[in-house]
C-alpha cells in the first residue's frame, strides 16, 4: 500500500504519516510505504490521491491545507476536497497559538486584544503564507474582534519564527508544535491557542473557546483518506486497524510528544468534519476578497 504524503519530509504531515505506516503494515499483513508527493501547497499530492485507482493500494493524508484552506482560497484547484477523495479518520490534530515577540506590549489576551483595537494597522503578524490555515484563521479573529492587522506571509512557519523571534515582526500565528521550543525558551510569549483545551505544554493559556471566540478555536488536522469509490470494506479495515493504531500507548505518546493531539473519529465524523471546515474557509475568503498571489 501506498500512503501518499503532499509535503516533504521532516514537516508535521510527513512525521504522523511515518510513525503509523509501521503498525499499520503488521495489522493490514502488507507494507504501507511512506510516498512523499511536495509541491503547490499539497495540491501535487493531493491530486494523485484523487486521481488513483479506488482499490485500497493508495491512500493519502489529508490536512486541513489540502481539503479545506486550499481548495477554498484557490478556485484554481484541481480536485474537489469533498466529492474527490473518501475519508477514513482524522488521525490528530495541532493546535495553533497566537504568540508575540517579548517585547511586545500584549502579553496575556485581554492586553493584547487592546493593543492592537488601539492601533489598527499599526502592528504585523507572520503566518506561513498566503491562505494558509492559520493566514484564514487571523482573517476570522479580526472579522470578529474588529482588528487589523498587517499580514506578512513565508514560505513555510520555520521563516516566520526565525524574524518575529529577531523582532523584526511583532506577533506570530503558528502550529504549536513549531512555536513550542521557542515558547519554552523564552523567545516568544503565548497569548492563546487554538485547541479543543488548554495543552499540556502550556496550562496557563487559555483557548479561543475561553475568550469568546469559538470560530476561532479550529485546529490544523491530519488524517487518512483514500480516492473516491473506496470500497466500503476497504474503508473499514483500514479505520479499524489505524483506531487499534493509535489505541497503541507507545504510538500515542510518540503523537502526543510532537504537540499534536490525538483524534481517531469515524469516516462519517471526518467527512462531516472535512465538509464543515471548507465551508467555514470558503466563507471567511469570500467576505475578507483574499485572492491567490
Amino acid at each position: 500500500m501506498r500512503l501518499i504524503v503532499p509535503f516533504a519530509p521532516g514537516g508535521p504531515t510527513d512525521i504522523v504519516a511515518r510513525i503509523i505506516s509501521e503498525p499499520l503494515s503488521q495489522l493490514l499483513g502488507q507494507p504501507v510505504v511512506v510516498d512523499n508527493r511536495a509541491g503547490a501547497g499539497g495540491m501535487i499530492g493531493a491530486t494523485e490521491i484523487a486521481r488513483a485507482t479506488p482499490d485500497g493500494y493508495t491512500l493519502g493524508v489529508a490536512t486541513v491545507s489540502t481539503v479545506a484552506a486550499n481548495p477554498a482560497f484557490n478556485p484554481r484547484t484541481p480536485y474537489h476536497p469533498i466529492n474527490d477523495f473518501t475519508p477514513i479518520t482524522n488521525i490528530a490534530a495541532a493546535p495553533s497559538v497566537f504568540a508575540v515577540h517579548p517585547s511586545f506590549a500584549g502579553r496575556d489576551f485581554a492586553s493584547f486584544l487592546r493593543e492592537i483595537r488601539a492601533a489598527p494597522g499599526r502592528f504585523s503578524y507572520a503566518t506561513s503564507g498566503t491562505g494558509s490555515i492559520n493566514h484564514i484563521l487571523v482573517e476570522l479573529f479580526e472579522s470578529e474582534t474588529r482588528t487589523f492587522m498587517v499580514h506578512i506571509p513565508y514560505r513555510g512557519t520555520g521563516p516566520a519564527l526565525v524574524d518575529v523571534v529577531a523582532g523584526h515582526v511583532p506577533i506570530i500565528f503558528g502550529d504549536l508544535p513549531s512555536a513550542l521550543p521557542h515558547i519554552q525558551a523564552g523567545r516568544l510569549v503565548p497569548i492563546v491557542v487554538a485547541a479543543d483545551r488548554r495543552t499540556a505544554q502550556l496550562p496557563n493559556v487559555p483557548t479561543f473557546a475561553e475568550v469568546g471566540l469559538p470560530r476561532v478555536n479550529r485546529m490544523a488536522f491530519f488524517g487518512l483518506h483514500g480516492p473516491r469509490g473506496l470500497p466500503r470494506e476497504v474503508v473499514e479495515r483500514v479505520h479499524s486497524a489505524t483506531m487499534r493504531v493509535l489505541a497503541d500507548p507507545t504510538i500515542r505518546r510518540r503523537i502526543e510528544d510532537t504537540g499534536l493531539v490525538i483524534v481517531g473519529n469515524t469516516p462519517e465524523q471526518f467527512a462531516e468534519q472535512t465538509r464543515l471546515e471548507f465551508e467555514l474557509y470558503q466563507g471567511v475568503v469570500q467576505r475578507a476578497g483574499l485572492k491567490p498571489d
